[in-house]
């Protein structure tokens, strides 16, 4: 079988060849792909979590099909929006220190450039180099890209690839409604006798995808994020179950 440690770029063998290898690529916009799929995974989770409480407690307190449908829809209306906006707000505020501190780096670039090319070569040897080879790493990498090569080693940011507010804010509000229809439709159009059963295992079912997905995500272990998804789901529906069942008692 042939790999790229077989022949270098030369065709000596034993050489690797410079470059990512075929099962690890490295795809540019990586930092906003993972911004977006992040915000939609928790979007989605917190539809189904948080619509599925309202929808539960209601249904609780009452059979009345309309009652829980509108509670149901208000839920996801407000949650959606909020989600949104909230997503929006924490981007965004990630986004402006970030571009502060590239606007410091590039500052200090143009009026200290040697004291920085020192800095930049003192994180090589930090890092294992030797100080004669970190200092040439430093001003290959400076000569073409400083800002670049300043602020992945420095801040760990990628000045090309800043985390985008409106991306992070429209995958949470459109995966927020899309998880919040699951329980909202089960309850609503299962007949009443099965609504509540039904509702708890496709929200189950629900919370375990998301939860194997934000484990896949994280690099995590998927077991765990599951079991810990859906059992925080299921209590949260039990809890506003009983409530409304208490209140719809009381105040009926």
């Amino acid at each position: 079988m042939t790999t790229d440690l077989d022949h270098g770029a030369d065709g000596l063998p034993g050489e690797p060849q410079p470059g990512p290898h075929a099962d690890e690529p490295h795809v540019e916009g990586r930092n906003n792909r993972l911004n977006w799929l992040r915000a939609g995974v928790l979007g989605a989770n917190d539809g189904i979590v948080s619509t599925a409480g309202i929808v539960m407690g209601v249904a609780g307190a009452t059979t009345d099909r309309t009652a829980i449908l509108v509670a149901g829809v208000a839920g996801l209306t407000a949650g959606a929006l909020s989600m949104g906006a909230g997503e929006y707000v924490s981007v965004s505020t990630q986004r402006d220190a970030e571009e502060a501190l590239l606007a410091k780096e590039e500052r200090e670039l143009r009026e200290d450039p040697e004291d920085e090319l020192a800095e930049l070569a003192g994180l090589y040897v930090d890092k294992g180099l030797s100080q004669d080879l970190a200092l040439q790493v430093a001003r290959q990498l400076t000569a073409h890209d400083a800002l670049g090569a300043h602020a992945e080693a420095e801040l760990g940011i990628d000045p090309e690839d800043l985390t985008s507010p409106w991306s992070a804010a429209f995958a949470s509000m459109v995966a927020f409604t899309l998880g919040a229809l699951l329980p909202l439709l089960t309850i609503t159009l299962v007949p009443a006798s099965l609504r509540i059963w039904v509702t708890v295992v496709s929200v189950a079912l629900a919370l375990a995808l998301t939860g194997w997905t934000s484990a896949r995500l994280s690099d995590g272990p998927p077991q765990r994020a599951l079991a810990r998804n859906v059992a925080g789901g299921l209590f949260a529906m039990g809890v506003t179950y009983l409530v409304g069942a208490l209140l719809g008692t009381r105040i009926g």
